[in-house]
């Protein structure tokens, strides 16, 4: 198993390297080019995960899965639907979600799959887009739903869903992931809200990557959100929502409570 985290240590530096048990095998250089091992050891207990990587943006699908759309009463798109969320928005496990100062309206929780891109990736074909394709890890695509349709005139999902810490990611990137046999798993609190199969997606990894490489260039470290299934919901303050991907692990985020902004 092949899994690389980002971390803060008590010192206040950043670095990498590969969870092994309890413990991160520290590299340097660049995770996505040769890294080095250092021949240092941390355990798990001694760091804060970060997010796994550092994306210049986040793109995430909308209408990616047949029983969302079928529910939905949507077609299947003939191409990704998609929008941007900006590197500011990502965040790590255990990380805080922040409220929007201005907002009191509802904020939406959606577990997905995230794909990590490895190397710059322009107009690539679909029988080469798994080369692109560094790994896996989870997501939590966060919304200030009310926002979506504020103005009746011009539907905001970048702002809807761009905000500071609107983009959980973590808690590693799974290199040797089969994700056509996992499942997505979201609790909020202790309660289960959504469970589903990786293999209901509409496009593929491999398509979206190919697909999305034709309308931008994307570059190492950027995520792919792969979209959601049925089972999204809202979280209260003070609530915790819970991403899993048996083979990725757990990804955990608590919407802080009113008066811990």
């Amino acid at each position: 198993m092949t899994s690389w985290v980002r971390f803060l240590s008590k010192d206040g530096s950043v670095g990498f390297g590969l969870l092994e048990d309890d413990c991160v095998v520290e590299y340097r250089g660049n995770m996505f080019g040769d890294p080095e091992q250092t021949g240092g050891r941390r355990h798990l207990d001694d760091v804060t995960l970060l997010s796994p990587c550092v994306p210049t943006k986040v793109v995430a699908l909308w209408n990616n899965f047949h029983a969302l759309a079928e529910k939905l009463g949507k077609a299947a798109p003939v191409h990704p639907l998609f929008l941007i969320k900006p590197p500011m928005s990502v965040i790590g496990p255990g990380a805080p979600i922040r409220r929007p100062r201005a907002y009191r309206g509802k904020i939406a929780y959606e577990g997905e799959l995230g794909i990590v891109i490895g190397q710059r990736c322009s107009n690539v074909a679909v029988d080469e887009a798994d080369r692109y394709i560094f790994g896996y890890t989870c997501i939590n695509d966060v919304t200030a739903v009310e926002l979506l349709d504020e103005d009746p005139n011009f539907a905001q999902w970048c702002r809807a869903k761009g905000f500071d810490t609107f983009s959980c990611i973590g808690p590693a990137i799974r290199c040797d992931f089969d994700w056509r046999a996992a499942r997505v798993a979201t609790r909020l609190d202790d309660t289960e809200r959504q469970n589903y199969p990786l293999d209901d997606m509409i496009f593929s990894p491999a398509q979206q990557v190919s697909l999305l490489s034709q309308d931008m260039t994307l570059m190492p470290g950027d995520v792919i959100a792969c979209g959601t299934s049925i089972g999204v919901g809202s979280i209260k303050d003070g609530a915790t929502v819970t991403v899993s991907i048996d083979g990725i692990g757990s990804l955990s985020n608590t919407l802080a409570a009113t008066g811990e902004q």
